[in-house]
């Protein structure tokens, strides 16, 4: 969701509207989503602080909607190795700091496939209320993100052992 204009358009073709990082800061957008009360996910900008993000989804609610879902999806920080730096500590803080359910996206905070089954298994330890993940029945021949995609066989693999570390199933 880029602009204020196109929340009609996409709110007759979806049930769930996403802001992501780099839209995190148009109040614009975010005044008018409040407006719908249809769910918002709204991403973290990669630079944002938590108090920041939180403020975010205040304007959502001031707005006149509720059904805001945070995610964390990694920040921006002097490490190269991965493509974000998945900030778990936020995922925690934001639960001490707020009410709304919390998801992580270890597949865009990583960039790495290897490191993804890890990072979720950490995002629910820390508290997440639920993962976004990228899958791909062949990673290989997906047509974007394809170095940060899972298998269904993994994806299988992740939902299990998280299904264990939180207590569930």
């Amino acid at each position: 969701m880029i602009d204020s204009a196109d929340i009609k358009l996409v709110g007759e073709h979806t049930d769930i509207y996403q802001v992501g990082m780099r839209n995190m800061r148009n109040y614009t957008l975010l005044a008018e989503l409040g407006k719908t009360g249809k769910p918002v996910l709204l991403k973290r900008g990669d630079s944002a602080k938590l108090e920041e993000w939180l403020a975010a989804a205040d304007y959502i609610y001031r707005n006149g909607n509720e059904n805001i879902i945070l995610c964390e999806r990694g920040i921006r920080t002097f490490e190269d190795y991965t493509r974000n730096t998945l900030d778990l500590a936020a995922v925690a803080a934001a639960r001490n700091e707020s009410c709304l359910p919390i998801f992580v996206d270890p597949s865009h905070g990583t960039g790495r496939v290897e490191l993804v089954r890890p990072m979720s298994l950490a995002s629910i330890a820390a508290g997440a209320s639920g993962l976004l993940l990228e899958v791909h029945f062949d990673p290989q021949k997906a047509w974007s993100d394809g170095k940060q995609t899972v298998t269904p066989a993994v994806l299988k693999k992740i939902i299990d052992d998280c299904r264990h570390i939180a207590g569930v199933g």
